[in-house]
């Protein structure tokens, strides 16, 4: 049995993979679309031409996908063999057999893996260092990949203090519990999480309103409120904290969006050039 099989067994981690490959079933143009914007936004480019792309725990491949589109050359790999089998049916999809494309397995948390992996215009890992049950670590493996001049992407959970002390609990329950336990914990967790702006959008006629940040991603509303649950691993670090550990590391911050609720935080650092 592989590790993250045995991990997966004893309730210490979540299935990502199995939920990514029920998110590609949604998958269309526009979705696509939307995590292109969503990456030009952040990244205040409008091509990726030349530029080599690392997605550190591609998931679905929504997001290498959208890189690769843009002209970027990429390497996407995740530690969720699910995970891995996601991304390469996307690569078989739309880029069969492209040499700028390329998908492995492997972990963050390797640094023998990363060590091997070279170092890249843009990194990029969007929720995923904070799941890997030792995000700084993850983190720091991940600022040791950027090329000299290139840039840091990544999104971490913002740290809600005892909220999200009580959000582990529920995580941790949710991957050990069976299924008719977990279905309850999604429903509660639907109606806690959505519930007072889904009334208060009706109220203003835009039910659908409570959701603009998911679509604008090109994610799905049901995939990610399974992800959110059930995500464990879990950790969370403060906008601050971010912030001093890559400066700390010669980064530079060039761009950051920050929420004041459960969400994540989004930062892009720049390595200067030598």
């Amino acid at each position: 049995m592989s590790a993250h099989a045995a991990e997966v067994a004893s309730g210490e981690r979540f299935r990502f993979g199995e939920n990514w490959r029920r998110f590609l079933e949604q998958l269309d143009e526009g979705r696509i679309l939307a995590a292109e914007n969503s990456l030009r936004d952040m990244l205040e480019s409008g091509r990726l031409d030349h530029l080599s792309f690392l997605d550190i725990g591609s998931g679905s491949g929504l997001f290498s996908l959208a890189a690769r589109r843009l002209g970027a050359q990429v390497l996407s790999f995740d530690y969720d063999p699910q995970s891995v089998a996601c991304t390469s049916e996307l690569r078989r999809r739309y880029f069969p057999e492209d040499p700028g494309w390329q998908v492995e397995e492997g972990s963050a948390l390797d640094e023998a893996y990363t060590g091997r992996l070279g170092r890249f215009d843009i990194v990029y890992s969007w929720g995923v260092l904070h799941h890997t049950g030792a995000m700084w670590q993850a983190i720091g493996n991940a600022t040791r990949l950027v090329a000299p001049g290139g840039r840091l992407f990544i999104a971490i959970y913002n740290d809600q203090g005892k909220t999200s002390l009580r959000w582990m609990t529920v995580k941790r329950l949710y991957n050990r519990s069976p299924a008719p336990v977990r279905w309850l914990l999604l429903a509660a967790s639907f109606l806690r999480l959505n519930g007072g702006a889904l009334f208060r959008g009706t109220l203003r006629g835009r039910p659908l309103e409570a959701f603009r940040s998911c679509r604008l991603r090109g994610m799905s509303v049901w995939s990610d409120l399974v992800d959110w649950v059930g995500g464990y691993p879990f950790e969370v670090a403060s906008p601050a904290a971010i912030f001093d550990f890559c400066r700390a590391r010669g980064f530079t911050l060039e761009r950051m969006t920050t929420t004041h609720t459960l969400g994540c935080n989004q930062f892009v650092f720049r390595q200067p050039a030598r």
